[in-house]
């Protein structure tokens, strides 16, 4: 019996999930191309491994037993090649990571231009997702590492089968239309006769937003909401309103926006996020070092004091990338 990795993982995460369009959705495939390697896979075992109820496919007895040893098979691969790594002479592992707009643009060329020079055996690919769906594609075995957000009004719930390594911290700015805040500085009261452009409130970013205006007893005209600070400043940019952009974000800005330092301190921490089983494998450590030497030189690492805030309209502190970006890292 030939048993592929590839299908155990499917058939782990359909055993885990409930569903093949669930199980689709953690893995990156389509339901179609996951339900073809399940139906192979049972054909590989010569022993029916599902069967379906109404329009849901359930596991057989042998199905989930299969499941069951699948989850240790995994487990052992990823031991077995965190031992190779370890015991090698130089670092060869290939590590995908979760991220979204603003690590990818504003750290991972650095970090990631930086480690091809020192550990060219050493290949990281992205996948960008919501910020708050990457922890569980970590825990859930889809991603290697991830990139994961907590406010200072909003920390996340955290897992207890992850580790974190802090990376960055970031203030959070207004971005404003140009000349639409003549002062240095500006708090979120002097801003609600302005329409605003926030991310939705279930999103991190959106929730620690509203929860920022509830502080102080304000509730904004929020006209528009989008997922990203980019989409968010552009139309900004446009006339539509203002929002709020992280340092990182900066890296996105687009002409003719103003940014200026909100008096209400709002900051976020940048962390990255992997299974507590492969703390110790040496490729992931040191992609952790790149991306956390890479957020130093910006002046944002994790032991950085923020300064006051001050005037940024005419020289904002924005990230310049000088590396050139992998293109096997699927940035958008």
């Amino acid at each position: 019996m030939d048993l592929s990795l590839a299908r155990l993982r499917m058939l782990r995460e359909l055993h885990r999930r409930g569903t093949v369009t669930a199980a689709a959705t953690a893995l990156h495939y389509t339901a179609s191309a996951v339900s073809q390697q399940l139906a192979q896979l049972e054909r590989d075992v010569g022993t029916r491994l599902f069967e379906r109820r109404g329009r849901r496919v359930q596991l057989t007895d042998l199905g989930v037993l299969l499941a069951e040893h699948a989850e240790e098979i995994l487990a052992s691969v990823e031991r077995a090649t965190q031992a190779l790594e370890d015991a090698g002479e130089s670092v060869a592992a290939k590590l995908t990571a979760g991220v979204w707009a603003s690590v990818a643009s504003g750290l991972l060329p650095d970090a990631l231009t930086a480690l091809a020079h020192t550990h060219p055996g050493i290949l990281v690919r992205t996948r960008e997702l919501a910020p708050e769906a990457t922890a569980a594609a970590v825990r859930d075995g889809a991603l290697d590492l991830s990139f994961v957000l907590d406010y200072s009004n909003y920390p996340m719930t955290w897992d207890r089968g992850l580790e974190r390594a802090v990376i960055a911290v970031e203030r959070i700015y207004a971005a404003v239309p140009p000349g639409a805040v003549p002062a240095a500085s500006v708090t979120l009261a002097e801003l609600t006769e302005h329409p605003w452009i926030l991310a939705p409130a279930r999103s991190h970013f959106g929730n620690a937003a509203r929860l920022a205006f509830q502080s102080v007893g304000l509730e904004p005209r929020i006209d528009h909401e989008v997922e990203e600070q980019a989409t968010a400043m552009a139309m900004v940019a446009a006339g539509l309103g203002v929002t709020l952009v992280s340092d990182l974000g900066l890296a996105l800005r687009p002409p003719g926006v103003d940014i200026v330092a909100l008096g209400d301190i709002l900051t976020r921490t940048v962390s990255l996020a992997y299974r507590t089983n492969t703390a110790r494998r040496a490729a992931l450590l040191l992609v952790v070092d790149a991306v956390r030497t890479a957020a130093a030189e910006k002046g944002l690492g994790a032991d950085t004091v923020l300064p006051a805030p001050a005037d940024t309209k005419s020289a904002p502190p924005t990230p310049e990338p000088n590396g050139a970006t992998d293109r096997n890292l699927g940035l958008g």
